[in-house]
């Protein structure tokens, strides 16, 4: 058992990956079964104190890493942290406004969440573990990720704002087109039993919930295109890739519910994220082709990121102060669902 521990499995130690692990569970399980055995709604206050709470419990594992891999291991999980951190209060809009158009009232919001959190830890994994495995047979494809970095970061500084299309996702149509879908609400659950209207037999329907879960997972996959890849720009160690990326992804659920009432006021964030992505790619060519190959600072990466996402975060509550909350969307008129009679569920 002890030799096992002590091997080596994607380059880092066994018993790091087993640490990683027992925290991960060891949060889950007091956040779902002792914080929130209960359905209810989540304050903003205690919203609040939870993220600091899991940021803490991120920063202090950095800082782990940094005592026992290195300066540089230990910077270069504090950069991907913070860009995953930063990317995730763009994705808090969208989860609003898939929550918002499935009509999911607050109190079960946070265990979809929670579910939701589960499978992006495994897809993470997975994208992860693939990408490591294609960079070690092949080092141009990080030039691939570096270009669509840059490419990404120029189209999200001039694009303008658009809305999500909830109603419109091929996913959502689908399902709602061969699987019955309930017009309202049963509690947590994502499936229940109703029964068939011609012969009347009990038949299995998804719930609202569950399509808000589907199409969360979705739209994570989208921004996993940019920070995925983002992280591999820093580096391509699989161990620091995939714990900053899940330490910041899970402390979402809890900062959510602070954010999603004031998200409006990190509007102009977008644009520093921006420069983020190019700064992160363009280091990708400085340091192939103008350093020779020779390793970039870690430190210039970690204080640029670290500079570029404050700067925005301020700058944004600067601009925005004194704006009026904007009201969230309504639901799209044109949809299925919406066809269908789904309307807030009366608590």
């Amino acid at each position: 058992m002890v030799e096992f521990l002590a091997g080596n499995w994607l380059g880092t130690p066994v018993w790091f990956w087993g640490a990683f692990l027992a925290i991960v569970i060891l949060l889950t399980a007091f956040d779902l079964g002792v914080l929130h055995k209960e359905d209810r709604e989540l304050g903003i206050a205690e919203s609040l104190k939870l993220s600091v709470f899991y940021i803490t419990v991120a920063l202090l594992f950095g800082a782990w890493v940094w005592a026992e891999r290195g300066a540089t291991a230990g910077m270069q999980y504090y950069t991907g942290f913070f860009i995953e951190k930063a990317l995730s209060i763009d994705n808090v809009f969208v989860i609003s406004l898939i929550f918002t158009y499935f009509a999911i009232p607050r109190k079960y919001q946070y265990r979809a969440l929670l579910w939701g959190i589960m499978a992006v830890i495994v897809l993470r994994g997975i994208m992860i573990a693939g990408g490591a495995a294609i960079l070690a047979e092949a080092h141009w494809v990080l030039w691939l990720f570096a270009a669509f970095l840059i490419i990404t970061g120029i189209k999200m500084f001039f694009a303008g704002d658009q809305q999500m299309d909830v109603g419109g996702n091929p996913v959502v149509r689908w399902i709602s087109r061969h699987m019955r879908v309930t017009e309202e609400l049963h509690g947590q659950r994502f499936l229940v039993k109703v029964p068939h209207e011609r012969t009347g037999k009990m038949v299995v329907a998804a719930t609202p919930l569950l399509l808000a879960l589907v199409v969360i997972n979705l739209a994570d996959l989208v921004f996993a295109l940019d920070s995925v890849p983002a992280i591999f720009a820093i580096t391509t160690d699989t161990f620091i890739v995939y714990t900053s990326n899940i330490f910041a992804i899970l402390g979402l659920r809890a900062l959510y519910f602070a954010l999603a009432a004031m998200v409006h006021r990190f509007h102009y964030l977008k644009y520093a994220l921006a420069a983020v992505l190019v700064f992160i790619g363009s280091k990708i060519f400085v340091t192939d082709f103008l350093l020779g190959g020779e390793k970039f600072p870690a430190w210039i990466s970690l204080s640029v990121t670290f500079a570029l996402i404050i700067g925005g975060v301020l700058y944004s509550l600067w601009k925005t102060e004194g704006e009026p909350e904007p009201g969230w969307p309504a639901e799209h008129p044109d949809s299925e669902l919406a066809a269908k009679g789904v309307a807030p569920t009366q608590d």
